[in-house]
């Protein structure tokens, strides 16, 4: 599976016409601020928030708020602990999995 593919996996799992759009790389949703075109109008609405600084998703432990819930999701993890990520070598154990 190619990285487009894996980033928008969900997206496209039963839409092959969202599919198509990899393939042939049409981005029909336009940026009015910064012209950046993308294929999905929800990817539009969550880049307008970067010019927006609207933050919709708030950490009700610390009140720190994030653009995206995954961002968010991911912060929660700063308080429970949890490291859902293991080092196939060492076995030690992180929060993101960009650290491994």
């Amino acid at each position: 599976m190619s990285t487009s593919h894996l980033a928008e996996s969900s997206v496209n799992f039963f839409n092959p016409d969202a599919n198509k759009k990899i393939h042939t790389g049409e981005k029909p949703f336009s940026c009015v601020t910064c012209k950046k075109d993308f294929r999905f109008s929800h990817a539009l609405t969550a880049h307008m928030r970067t010019h927006t600084g609207e933050r919709l998703h708030s950490c009700s432990t610390c009140g720190k708020t994030f653009r995206r819930r995954s961002n968010l999701k991911s912060h929660l993890q700063i308080h429970t602990g949890e490291k859902p990520f293991t080092c196939q070598i060492c076995g030690k154990s992180i929060r993101l999995k960009g650290g491994l």
